[in-house]
């Protein structure tokens, strides 16, 4: 039989109450009846990439005749709010934990209590540090290290035949967090694989938000200059969308002068490769919401699982924006 929630404790003194939309607390319908009841402790809202994921997760909750209640915090970037959230959790005495964790470091203490309590973890999206891996039951979400990887062997494709070698800048996603580790080493291995004549002229941390991408961005222009600058490598959207509008205020034209690759596949991003103004996307897809669903009731049916469940996602270039832009859910 599932856990209740415990009645004599109230919703509002043990969830931060912020969604990734800013407002409101958890999306579930209550808690009462025969399903499970499931914490999902969220990294935040700093993104269009985390709020559709976030939507789909409550969308797929609500709609699903086995999840009782979704019990959904915001984060808000801060790894303290989610160690926070998932001790409520455990207090709650939950069926599910659902984590996306904001950085891969840190979380071996409130990991083993929720083992200790019977409550098996399920990572949405990010990953933990190997030492960890007892402590969770499985990770669904997208192989970071590969769509690195994918990234690199456009990059390789790209500039193969150019004879001074390829001048990169690089902006990576929040220090520490495993999208921005893995992206950062599957793109630089297939580079030094394939032995691509390259320097890496600078790499900074834009922590996934347009507005430090766009910091970035001038300080790297600043520095650096962009004449014999080939590449941008930007680890999400937003980051990337916010170089772009640096790169145009400093009188370059983003796509031309610099070639530009991010990763997630928003409809913003889509736009400005419709638009000219990059050139190669790999796709992170959030919308795995149906998908979080059935891995929840399989763990806490103690179904056997893979450490890792991976989700769909492709890769696109110059030739395929605009056909791909309507299709696009964030």
């Amino acid at each position: 039989m599932f856990k209740q929630v415990l009645a004599g404790v109230g919703a509002g003194a043990l969830l931060l109450g912020l969604t990734a939309c800013g407002g409101g607390d958890d999306s579930g319908d209550g808690g009462s009846g025969d399903g499970l009841v499931v914490g999902f402790a969220q990294v935040g809202a700093e993104s269009a990439w985390r709020t559709a994921n976030s939507e789909s997760v409550k969308s797929a909750a609500e709609a699903d005749d086995r999840i009782a209640e979704l019990k959904f915090v915001d984060g808000q970037q801060e790894q303290e709010k989610q160690i926070e959230a998932i001790r409520n959790f455990i207090t709650q005495q939950v069926d599910v934990i659902v984590l996306a964790p904001v950085v891969e470091t840190g979380w071996t203490d409130v990991l083993q209590e929720a083992e200790d309590a019977g409550i098996p973890v399920v990572l949405a999206d990010r990953g933990v540090e190997a030492a960890d891996e007892d402590l969770y039951v499985t990770r669904l979400g997208s192989d970071f290290a590969e769509e690195g990887r994918k990234a690199g062997a456009w990059a390789v494709e790209t500039f193969a035949d150019d004879p001074d070698g390829t001048r990169i800048l690089e902006l990576q996603g929040t220090t520490g967090s495993a999208p921005a580790n893995d992206r950062k080493s599957g793109f630089f291995e297939v580079l030094d694989a394939e032995g691509l004549n390259y320097e890496l002229v600078d790499s900074q941390s834009g922590n996934f938000t347009a507005e430090e991408g766009k910091a970035v961005m001038e300080t790297f222009i600043t520095t650096h200059g962009l004449e014999g600058i080939d590449l941008l490598y930007a680890h999400n959207d937003e980051m990337g969308l916010g170089a772009i509008q640096a790169i145009e205020e400093a009188g370059f034209k983003p796509g031309e002068d610099i070639q530009i690759i991010i990763v997630d596949g928003s409809k913003a991003g889509f736009q400005a490769g419709v638009d000219g103004k990059l050139n190669y996307i790999v796709e992170c897809n959030p919308v795995f919401g149906e998908q979080l669903m059935d891995v929840v009731v399989d763990v806490a049916n103690g179904e056997s699982m893979e450490k890792f469940t991976p989700v769909e996602e492709g890769v696109f270039d110059s030739t395929q924006f605009e056909a791909e832009l309507p299709n696009r859910q964030f």
